[in-house]
């Protein structure tokens, strides 16, 4: 994974910090923090922010708005 990886999957979990469980958020801290450093993830960090990404960002439910906008 790349830096700019890395930088995508905080700026879109940054949405959804206050869903996350204390565990998860201390964590996502942690990544934050390190983030400013501007420090590049060893491979098990990594790997724990793309846990975090599926977990919050993936397995978002989609609206379906057809209904809406659907002409008679």
């Amino acid at each position: 994974m790349s830096f700019r990886d890395q930088v995508k999957y905080i700026q879109d979990l940054k949405r959804f910090e206050w869903k996350m469980n204390p565990k998860d958020k201390d964590e996502f801290k942690m990544f934050l923090k390190r983030e400013k450093d501007e420090e590049e993830f060893d491979t098990i960090s990594m790997g724990k922010l793309k846990l975090l990404y599926e977990k919050y960002y993936l397995n978002r439910e989609k609206k379906n708005f057809d209904h809406i906008f659907k002409k008679n």
